[in-house]
């Protein structure tokens, strides 16, 4: 190169994209997304059997009482295996999740896999129709709202319905579920108060679920259907004439109710832990009430058991509601790389 001469101008390749499957976003997605729940199931898992390790004093001891022989801790330890090695312990207890041998329970003296399969059905039914209702009047009580309050209208309006959702959302819904049973089921007689023996029984918990929800979850349908009435596409479908209805519900609701998914999805596992107390409450015969009585009767493989089924509903949820994200928003997934 000459003295004074420019240098030559280096090349750089074009960046293609790949080609291989893992330049598929649903298959990088899908990567993250088993990766994090696996990731959280395993701390799930271990901090469930160091619970049992953690106990100050011997848990064995705990459960039986100071009044029983040396002879009957020492062969319940044999029998929960407590007396093995740390890692063989732990091994133990992660093959039987597999398995479906989760122990025996001290204070039932049945195997920890039936009751939990025989109670916890009693729970998903309560925490899943506590959902329905929760969205079934949320998302019609919340798009109305945003229509009537959309561009500064119904001030009083908007203030009426604020007010009244933060107070529903901040009582906690066994102080609900209390109100109920003194109101309709001591007061008026109107409904049962205990037990899940007739659908009637079921208004009680389901609504004591539900109310505190449905105000959070409609106070957040409202923003967004608020925000979402000022974008330009629904500008653009009211310039074509378009019936308020369609304009409605085929335009601006699904666009309102993406961003509401997320919490949705949390007010379930929020929900599903609620049915801790409101089972309580009302007397009822799923996991919530027994993990209570498991607890007082210092029962730790059945509270251990339990406590991996809540938590591990609790991450399925959340799973899911990042996979629904992404099938409404696709955009969700490419924003992530």
């Amino acid at each position: 190169m000459a003295l004074g001469e420019a240098p030559a101008a280096v090349t750089v390749p074009a960046r293609t994209p790949g080609t291989g499957l893992w330049s598929r976003p649903w298959v990088r997605f899908a990567a993250r997304r088993t990766g994090r729940l696996l990731g959280s199931l395993w701390v799930l898992v271990t901090a469930s059997f160091l619970m049992i390790h953690l106990i100050p004093g011997d848990p064995v001891r705990n459960s039986l009482g100071p009044t029983a022989s040396a002879e009957l801790v020492a062969a319940r330890r044999a029998e929960l295996g407590l007396d093995d090695p740390f890692l063989l312990q732990y091994w133990h207890f992660v093959q039987g999740l597999f398995t479906g041998d989760l122990g025996t329970s001290l204070s039932l003296r049945l195997p920890v896999y039936d009751v939990v399969t025989q109670r916890l059905p009693t729970t998903l039914a309560l925490a899943l129709l506590g959902f329905l209702v929760a969205v079934a009047i949320a998302v019609p009580l919340g798009v109305c709202m945003g229509v009537l309050t959309r561009r500064g209208h119904g001030r009083r309006t908007e203030l009426g319905f604020t007010t009244t959702s933060v107070v529903l959302g901040l009582v906690p819904d066994f102080l609900l579920g209390v109100a109920f049973v003194y109101v309709f089921g001591v007061g008026l007689g109107w409904l049962p108060v205990a037990g899940n023996t007739t659908p009637s029984a079921y208004v009680l918990p389901v609504l004591s679920l539900a109310i505190g929800p449905a105000a959070v979850l409609a106070r957040i349908v409202r923003v967004e259907m608020v925000a979402v009435l000022q974008a330009d596409f629904v500008r653009t479908a009211r310039a074509k004439r378009l019936p308020d209805r369609t304009v409605y519900l085929r335009h601006a609701l699904p666009n309102a109710l993406t961003a509401s998914l997320t919490l949705g999805g949390l007010l379930l596992g929020s929900m599903v832990a609620g049915t801790v107390l409101v089972e309580n409450v009302f007397a009822w015969p799923g996991l919530g009430s027994t993990i209570v009585s498991s607890i007082l009767a210092k029962d730790y493989p059945l509270v251990q058991a339990i406590v991996l089924v809540y938590g591990a509903g609790v991450l399925l949820v959340n799973t899911a509601v990042d996979v629904a994200l992404a099938l409404l928003d696709p955009r969700s997934m490419i924003r992530e790389d």
